[in-house]
């Protein structure tokens, strides 16, 4: 492990943290322009209906109702990720296909007369038969929700590696189980806000996103605008947990609204808009089929999974891939095979997940438990025995370059005395074990890079200008962590600018798991450049070689003789007197194969990098009422070097609660196409009281093409939670649970089973 450095892998205080605690951090919904108008947005209070017409004339006619629009004020063009899945019109004049979905809007002086002009909008629909269920949407005479979409099969991605069919049959133990999960809710603390403002043919825009540059570009398409006039600018985000990946309707009402009004225009969604009208998470239906050799090794896998899609593209092709991906990441499968489906349903759009594949991972990870005691071992020996190590291809030939799989396993097998504990019969407590790893910047095509610019000003303060985005992950204090280490001034010397379109260069945000291993690593080669460029101007002044150049607390120094010395701000602006400002540039593109695709070819190198973790559960059940709670939890990742151990620490712990917490409480609630629980009221968050108390441990594995070492912080735990939720449970009631979220009904019949196994 390198101990050289003086701040990285230091416990350090975020830099967005005064802003935040004190209130002052601006979110969307805070801006405040001159001439603001409010906008409201009619929606679709049909699942599946023809649009014959809509007159928005009445609508503006109203005294301060200065814009009403629809997808006829548009271009027409439809949104999707890729090329083949381009099927979303974003204000839809053909049809609506969920209720909720965004169909006309206003732009007013104020709230009120806005929403009173909503009712003005006139919509004639011609009522279309719906399907909410993908099992029947994929049904033969099923009603077609796309014409594209043959039997409302969206997505289908199929993987095949080695004979799984003769592996099967030669297999000493074979289990087949099919595990069922509800659609969750983002449910991010900020309801979705967009503000646009366009002047002089620049469009300016704000709102919480996941990648600027990959917004600026799907807005800039759909309003057939070049990227140079489309500028999304850095604001705070309130949660976004994959929920804010895409281009949103909002993006395109609001900025439809600014170019025909002339002022700008924020339209901030309620609770209920932000649960039925963004994106929502996937319900799966997740069918296992394993075979294991006598001494526990997995010889063949075979899967078949359904993702209820509802009704449109969204990232179709990457969330029906990556619950396989990030388990193929983690074990060892010489023979595979893997059918996902997305299917098109009349509900809300749903999306990626940091925590995705809940079903298939919980499933996958309980049914090994069972097959294990059945072999007479135990989850830490199965685990162990079926992990991946460095040096190793995954089963669609990616290289794992570095791993810490193994010891995540013993060090929290070790801590929780794991294997005596779950030997024993504990009813009603139980404990469980999950594993998983998580890819570090997937491809993008050429959006996979990061490149960062960065400038010393005369008197030694440092300007970095990135295109890294924070949703509260801590991003934006990582960077200038890593700036202060090479450049050896304090981070409070170091103005950040990011998250800006129009005055930094493409970045691939943090939707890949990419910003600690791929924007960081940019913004270390950036420092690196500017440090050579100070150390040959230092080297002459000081008259020794370049080599023996160091710098730290603003100075410049001779490592054989630190009395030689200098203060950096008489470098830069020696720099200045020479005409050679320093200045320089920085690019990281991670090792990946741009010809891997989700569909059409899914081998090759997937990431630079992947992360691992292990994550242990500690469950109680009352045997009364079925309800779970978690005294103590422990999980171990492997984030390759901590660059702020407290940052990742706390990665760690909301992902034990956005994860594992909500597996036992989260899941969408449907009537046909009507979300029941579409507020924080209804829909059970975990809250604090419901935390346990959580051993977060770091495991440095220090990757060797990561920035110092480090890779993704805390998403593989998230992904694995609810595995070992769902594994203690099995345990503790001896029956292998069905469905998530386990909710007490579910675990008290859980409960009962387990009692007629044993009479």
């Amino acid at each position: 492990m390198a101990t050289n450095q003086n701040i990285i892998g230091k416990r350090v205080i975020r830099s967005d943290s005064l802003a935040k605690v004190t209130g002052t951090a601006d979110y969307t919904a805070d801006l405040k322009m001159p001439n603001m108008l409010v906008a409201k947005v009619l929606r679709s209070p049909h699942a599946h209906a023809r649009i014959n017409s809509i007159d928005v004339s009445e609508a503006l006619k109203m005294p301060g109702v200065k814009a009403a629009i629809s997808g006829f004020d548009g271009y027409g063009i439809k949104w999707g990720v890729f090329r083949y899945t381009q099927d979303h019109d974003m204000l839809p004049t053909d049809k609506v296909r969920y209720i909720g979905e965004d169909v006309a809007a206003v732009a007013a002086v104020d709230e009120q007369t806005a929403i009173e002009a909503l009712s003005r909008i006139k919509v004639d629909y011609e009522l279309l038969p719906a399907v909410y269920d993908p099992i029947e949407a994929m049904q033969d005479g099923a009603p077609l929700i796309h014409d594209q979409y043959k039997n409302n099969i969206n997505i289908h991605v199929n993987i095949e590696e080695g004979e799984v069919d003769k592996a099967m049959e030669r297999a000493f133990l074979v289990r087949e189980d099919t595990f069922k999960s509800a659609g969750e809710a983002y449910a991010m603390m900020e309801p979705y806000a967009v503000v646009a403002s366009y002047k002089n043919g620049y469009l300016d825009l704000w709102m919480p996103n996941a990648g600027p540059h990959v917004r600026a570009k799907a807005i800039a398409n759909l309003l057939k605008m070049p990227l140079n006039k489309v500028r999304v600018r850095h604001i705070n985000s309130g949660g976004a947990f994959g929920g804010r990946s895409e281009v949103a309707p909002g993006d395109l009402v609001a900025s439809l609204l600014a170019i025909k009004s002339g002022k700008p225009v924020k339209l901030v969604l309620s609770r209920e808009e932000n649960a039925t009208s963004t994106r929502q998470i996937h319900d799966m239906i997740a069918t296992i089929k394993t075979g294991m050799a006598k001494d526990g090794t997995i010889v063949a896998k075979d899967y078949r999974v359904i993702y209820d899609g509802g009704a449109y593209s969204s990232t179709g092709p990457i969330a029906t891939s990556i619950p396989y991906y990030v388990y193929e990441e983690c074990y060892r499968l010489p023979n595979v095979r893997y059918n996902g489906y997305r299917i098109i349903t009349n509900k809300g759009i749903r999306g990626m997940y940091g925590c995705h594949g809940r079903a298939f991972m919980g499933g996958n990870e309980a049914q090994m438990d069972l097959m294990a005691k059945e072999l007479g071992m135990d989850p830490v020996e199965i685990r162990l025995k079926n992990g991946l190590t460095a040096g190793e291809m995954t089963a669609t030939k990616s290289k794992i370059t570095s791993c810490g799989l193994k010891e995540t396993i013993n060090i929290t097998s070790e801590k929780t005395d794991f294997k005596k504990r779950w030997d024993r019969t504990q009813s009603p407590k139980g404990i469980g074990m999950g594993c998983i790893a998580i890819m570090c910047g997937f491809p993008m095509g050429f959006r996979s890079l990061s490149t960062c610019y960065l400038k010393i000003n005369d008197d030694g303060y440092v300007t970095l200008v990135t295109g890294v985005v924070d949703n509260g992950q801590g991003n934006e204090s990582m960077v200038i962590q890593a700036a202060s280490e090479i450049l050896g001034v304090p981070m409070e010397d170091i103005n950040l600018v990011n998250a800006d379109t129009e005055v930094t260069n493409l970045d691939p945000g943090a939707y890949s798991q990419a910003a600690a291993f791929v924007s960081t690593n940019a913004v270390k080669v950036a420092c690196e450049n500017a440090r050579q460029q100070i150390a040959t101007i230092a080297a002459e002044k000081l008259g020794v070689p370049e080599t023996d150049i160091a710098l730290k607390d603003r100075l410049v120094y001779s490592l054989d003789n630190p009395e030689k010395k200098m203060p950096l701000r008489w470098v830069v602006r020696e720099a200045f007197a020479r005409a050679t400002p320093i200045a320089a540039t920085g690019t990281f593109f991670p090792n990946i194969d741009l010809k891997r695709e989700w569909i059409s070819r899914p081998w090759g190198q997937m990431a630079g990098t992947f992360s691992y973790a292990t994550s242990v559960a500690e469950v109680s059940i009352d045997p009364e009422t079925g309800e779970v709670t978690v005294p103590h939890f422990t999980a171990a990742h492997d984030c390759g070097r901590a660059i702020n151990p407290m940052a990742v620490e706390g990665q760690m712990e909301g992902s034990v609660q956005q994860a594992g917490m909500a597996a036992i409480t989260e899941g969408n609630l449907w009537d046909g196409g009507h979300l029941l629980n579409p507020d924080l009221l209804d829909y059970k968050i975990p809250l604090a009281c419901d935390m346990p108390e959580i051993d977060a441990i770091i495991v440095e594995s220090i990757d060797p093409a990561g920035p110092f070492g480090a890779k993704e912080g805390g998403i593989a735990i998230r992904m694995n939670a609810y595995s070992a939720i769902a594994c203690a449970v099995t345990q503790a009631t001896g029956t292998l649970f069905k469905e998530f979220p386990l909710t007490p009904d579910k675990v008290l019949e859980l409960v009962e089973n387990g009692k007629e196994e044993k009479r």
